[in-house]
């Protein structure tokens, strides 16, 4: 028998996220491989940029999230609250890479106010309790 997972919420997010990697990777490989193999840098093509800095904004935004919600988890966050982070950073996320492939900055918005408000507050959670509930 398998141990059970002790981190439910970290593990889906982190697999969710995995999987949108993934697929934002493909999506450079896919456009630089039509542009006759560019290996470096954009080109000045409109669709690759956006599809790097989709691909570079994830990569800077979703390991920190990631880790506040596995620090939050394991010291013993409600499970609610972490699901609603979860989820809400999960349509962010899709919302960011709709924002990015259309060209459409209010589609974004949804994903840029939600991600601050995750970071600060599961910021000010850990502290709180770091500081204060230890």
């Amino acid at each position: 028998m398998s141990e059970p997972i002790l981190l439910p919420v970290t593990s889906v997010l982190t697999v969710v996220l995995l999987i949108f990697l993934v697929v934002l990777s493909a999506m450079v490989t896919a456009r630089r491989a039509a542009l006759g193999g560019i290996q470096f840098g954009d080109v000045n093509n409109d669709v690759l940029r956006r599809r790097i800095r989709a691909h570079a904004n994830f990569v800077e935004i979703a390991p920190m999230i990631t880790l506040g919600v596995g620090l939050m988890e394991l010291v013993g966050a409600p499970s609610a609250l972490l699901w609603g982070f979860a989820t809400v950073f999960l349509i962010g996320r899709f919302r960011h890479f709709l924002c990015m492939s259309v060209g459409n900055p209010w589609i974004g918005l949804f994903s840029i106010i939600t991600r601050h408000v995750i970071c600060l507050w599961a910021g000010g959670w850990l502290l709180y309790h770091a500081l204060f509930a230890a």
